[in-house]
């Protein structure tokens, strides 16, 4: 079982930076592959970014560049660093986790409650 509260959401500034913290709970953290996906209103749930043992997937299109996904350890804890915001950035963003390496959101079996993030043009 792992249990994800997300944190650092808030209201933004085009051009601005901002970032996510995914806190896990459970020993067994090292062995899920760790997601941000992110659910803007009216559309279905995206993938962002993805990491595991070191390894990053290729990052969404529209986040390439911009977006930067890291772990620590030692804190069970997932980041998503997001620079050069745009309004079109803004949604909830959830913390994920999987037992497979996976871009797709029906792979990943645990959830944050999410985080809201607007940014303003």
């Amino acid at each position: 079982q792992v249990q994800l509260v997300e944190s650092g959401g808030g209201l933004v500034q085009a051009g601005d930076s901002l970032t996510l913290s995914c806190a896990a709970s459970g020993r067994t953290f090292s062995r899920y592959a760790m997601g941000w996906f992110r659910q803007a209103p009216g559309k279905e749930r995206e993938f962002v970014a993805t990491l595991w043992k070191g390894a990053s997937a290729p990052y969404a299109d529209s986040v390439k560049g911009r977006f930067t996904i890291s772990r620590d350890y030692a804190k069970n804890t997932v980041y998503l660093q997001m620079n050069s915001l745009k309004p079109e950035d803004t949604a909830v963003y959830y913390c994920a986790a999987a037992g497979i390496f996976s871009t797709r959101k029906d792979d990943y079996g645990y959830w944050g409650q999410g985080t809201q993030v607007t940014v303003s043009s």
